[in-house]
């Protein structure tokens, strides 16, 4: 069996679509192409490569599929698993300085023998029988820090973020579309610290500041960059396309549609 036969299989939780990363997870694509973005760089990730995504990042990725096909294999290593397997394994740290929230791993042949043996305890649905996926988690990771030992740095730290510098976060992830308890989560702040700096730092609300600096990147792409309403608006953080037209035009006065008549 090719690598690239293997169909969509997960361990672990569903795939939350909210663009906050709560766990890490490894991901191998099989089939297909995905785009990934953490707010600081954009990543490809292409069949027959794998990665680490990392937990408390903002991440926004999409599927490109090819020949109307789609497959991958996710592998979710949360940390109740993962401070299981510190108890069991002797940890070294290695002072791993990425900040990366993709991790592109190198293909080789221990990762790709994993893959294959998951095949025959797929189930209908795609899962993994819960007899076996701590298992076959287990034999992941172990791979894993044989082959990457520095990834002991990014799995096994289990404290909370730092207190971060707010206005270049923020400059930096006003596109993310996640509740301002994550916002205020990721930069070190219980949520009343995070709304008193943000008024500090900003002399405006949270939700207010990112409406208008969500408005103002579109207003920019729209009228410099000739870009289409419908094509950017998920990606400056917007829900729906007609809730973007109608914020839009209560703050120019007309809607994005006419920017390219004037």
């Amino acid at each position: 069996m090719k690598i690239t036969e293997i169909k969509s299989c997960f361990i672990g939780p569903a795939l939350s679509a909210e663009q906050f990363i709560a766990e890490h997870f490894f991901l191998f694509l099989a089939k297909g192409t995905m785009n990934g973005y953490d707010g600081n760089k954009h990543y490809v990730l292409k069949a027959g490569e794998s990665c680490i995504v990392r937990k408390n990042r903002l991440a926004r990725y999409n599927k490109v599929k090819n020949n109307n096909e789609f497959e991958k294999v996710i592998i979710f290593l949360d940390e109740d698993f993962l401070k299981s397997f510190q108890k069991k394994h002797s940890i070294l740290f290695k002072n791993f300085t990425s900040k990366d929230a993709f991790i592109k791993l190198k293909k080789d042949d221990l990762i790709n023998s994993f893959l294959l043996s998951l095949e025959p305890y797929y189930n209908n649905s795609g899962n993994i029988n819960d007899k076996f996926s701590d298992l076959k988690r287990e034999e992941l990771l172990l791979i894993l820090l044989q082959l990457y030992p520095e990834l002991s740095d990014v799995l096994f730290d289990f404290g909370i973020p730092g207190r971060l510098d707010l206005e270049k976060f923020m400059q930096q992830n006003y596109k993310f579309n996640v509740s301002l308890e994550r916002f205020a989560f990721l930069t070190g702040r219980s949520l009343s610290a995070f709304k008193r700096d943000f008024k500090i730092h900003f002399n405006e609300t949270p939700n207010r500041w990112l409406i208008k600096r969500r408005l103002q990147e579109a207003h920019f792409l729209i009228e410099e960059k000739k870009q289409k309403p419908s094509d950017i608006y998920l990606d400056l953080g917007f829900e729906n396309l007609s809730h973007f037209y109608a914020v839009f035009k209560k703050e120019f006065g007309y809607p994005p549609s006419v920017i390219k008549e004037k």
